[in-house]
């Protein structure tokens, strides 16, 4: 069962303290950011995702495997699930820079990267989209390209800020959305407060339908009933995409909305809930799926 919202970042796509707090080697390598770090090994979706972005993918030897994007991060070497890690996998990579979101483990593997004297940095991931421009510039400064990351966050809250303007011509007629987590033996995992699926669904201009639960949790059905969800947002896997009628056949949704319309939108895991460089574009794309009518592609 998954309780937090970093347990869901982390399984979709996306480490042991904040970025102002790095290993002393680090600080001690290089004042304002590692510049002469080219052997970083990436563990975290959205921050693979933010070194291609800053140019710095030449740099990166090894990643782990929720970086799947771009496909390009692809061919470099898996460490492992980044709640997994072997320090024996990460270091036999000869890494220069251990670059991590907050989440990642063991506790006991962090520690060994730790003695061993390889600098260690780890981004704070928080869900929200004000949050994400920091997260740029922490990743930028963490390995010396401070000007580049600038310039993205402010492209970043530049459509941030755009999506804001498009989604405020919905009005009060906001839909009522479920994310679901899973819904393994029938049994519904939502997304609750204080997540990444509430808010980039906020952002969407949708309201979550699951606010009356914190984290990520399970759902009986009658609390699903309640929750009256117009939509049901999932994270499409791979090649896998569940379809409208394998969801609304199951017993919870039966009676809801969402399964009168068979209103159901997937979405890749890490673009929907990354809180990254393609945020604005992700939270657009789920408003245009939302409000057809209003929000336009």
């Amino acid at each position: 069962m998954m309780s937090s919202k970093r347990s869901l970042r982390s399984m979709a796509f996306g480490v042991f303290m904040p970025v102002a707090l790095v290993t002393s080697t680090f600080a001690q390598a290089a004042d304002g950011g590692n510049v002469k770090a080219q052997r970083i090994v990436s563990v975290g979706g959205t921050i693979t995702e933010i070194l291609y972005a800053l140019g710095a993918q030449d740099r990166i030897v090894a990643r782990d495997s929720t970086s799947s994007f771009p496909v390009d991060a692809l061919a470099k070497p898996d460490v492992g699930y980044m709640r997994a890690l072997s320090a024996e996998g990460i270091l036999s990579q000869k890494p220069d820079l251990i670059l991590t979101e907050d989440g990642a483990g063991p506790a006991d593997v962090l520690n060994i990267l730790k003695d061993s004297e390889v600098p260690v940095v780890t981004i704070d991931t928080p869900p929200s989209g004000a949050a994400i421009a920091k997260k740029i510039q922490d990743v930028g400064a963490a390995v010396g390209l401070e000007d580049k990351a600038k310039n993205l966050a402010e492209e970043v809250d530049t459509g941030l800020a755009a999506l804001a303007k498009d989604v405020s011509a919905v009005g009060e007629k906001k839909k009522r959305v479920l994310f679901v987590l899973s819904t393994a033996g029938g049994r519904i995992m939502a997304g609750g407060q204080d997540t990444e699926a509430a808010a980039i669904i906020e952002m969407a201009g949708g309201v979550n339908a699951a606010s009356a639960i914190t984290g990520y949790k399970p759902l009986t059905d009658e609390a699903v009933i309640a929750a009256a969800p117009d939509v049901v947002l999932t994270m499409a896997r791979g090649n896998h995409q569940a379809s409208p009628d394998e969801v609304f056949a199951l017993p919870a949704f039966q009676s809801t909305p969402a399964a009168a319309n068979k209103a159901l939108i997937s979405m890749d895991g890490l673009y929907l809930i990354g809180f990254g460089p393609r945020t604005p574009a992700a939270a657009h794309e789920l408003a245009s799926k939302l409000y057809p009518d209003v929000v336009k592609p």
